[in-house]
């Protein structure tokens, strides 16, 4: 059984979007989302630097983007049905237009306000997030809260990631939790997924209620409680109650398995949760799609796992 997932923000780095412009159509359909949400897709995916793609305005749509682009170029869910989709994060607005629970546009137009609106949450006050790796989850976690940090992703495969403030992180660097052997600020420009992006929940809500989901076409995987979700409706109301709650990744994977996953591919700019199913989900095969060259190998690897 296959499962397609995207990754979250962090995973965007300079020039990723360049390769798969030149696919054909792909550079006119990335310029009619960018026209549609007012924001250049086309220039931050091809010519940016990493200070501006990691402002989280532009770096959320961007990934929403090269997801749906990348997975329509493999022929995600016209030629092939996954057995689940998920996505870590932001990457869940782009599993939800995997799943035809939103239409592309409706899917962009939503991560374009989520984007805007967890930046203005962000610039309140200085805020970030690192990863820790290594240690025992339980003993970091109990660290994180005496540091009045929030371990706001538990990804699994030894990894949790703290969010708060700046001074609070690096007080975290100096006194690293017990079997930790690095802690590794991420590109990212605020505490996501914590009581910081409360004001953005009020305005994604606004936004969600003026869509009309679908009901999953295959089973979606929420980032929330690793629950598969069949409502349409529930999994927009999650998509918004998201942004201010732990990712707990560590509980998909764990419903990958309870669902006989055998291989996992993850859409551009893959790499990351590619690393974490290798160390979580032994004897599942991985693929990330960093480059249309990674396209066929994708094709085969779906033909040996997915449904017809």
């Amino acid at each position: 059984m296959l499962v397609l997932v995207a990754p979250g923000q962090g995973a965007q780095t300079p020039g990723f979007l360049t390769p798969w412009l030149e696919l054909p159509g792909a550079a006119d359909r990335v310029a009619a989302w960018s026209d549609a949400i007012g924001l250049d897709l086309v220039h931050y995916g091809t010519q940016a630097d990493a200070d501006a793609i990691r402002d989280t305005a532009v770096a959320q749509p961007l990934l929403v983007a090269a997801g749906i682009l990348s997975a329509a170029a493999l022929g995600a869910m016209s030629e092939i049905a996954p057995g689940a989709v998920a996505g870590h994060s932001v990457g869940e607005i782009t599993a939800a237009a995997f799943a035809g629970v939103l239409s592309d546009a409706a899917a962009l137009q939503l991560v374009r306000t989520r984007g805007l609106a967890m930046a203005d949450a962000a610039a309140i006050t200085e805020t970030g997030m690192s990863a820790l790796l290594g240690g025992d989850p339980e003993t970091s976690v109990a660290h994180l809260e005496k540091l009045g940090l929030t371990p706001a992703n538990i990804n699994g495969a030894g990894q949790i990631v703290a969010a708060g403030t700046l001074e609070q992180l690096a007080a975290l660097s100096e006194d690293k939790p017990e079997g930790v052997r690095k802690v590794v600020p991420l590109k990212v420009a605020g505490a996501f997924h914590t009581r910081h992006m409360a004001p953005a929940v009020e305005t994604l809500a606004k936004a969600a209620a003026d869509l009309v989901p679908a009901d999953p076409e295959v089973p979606y995987v929420s980032n929330k409680d690793g629950r598969s979700v069949t409502s349409g409706a529930e999994v927009l109301e999650r998509l918004v109650g998201q942004v201010a709650n732990p990712v707990r990744w560590d509980l998909c994977m764990e419903t990958f398995k309870e669902l006989g996953v055998t291989a996992l591919i993850e859409v551009c700019p893959g790499g990351t949760l590619t690393g974490l199913a290798k160390r979580a989900l032994p004897g599942v095969k991985t693929l990330a799609l960093k480059t249309p060259d990674d396209l066929d190998a994708a094709r085969a690897l779906i033909a040996e796992h997915a449904e017809a």
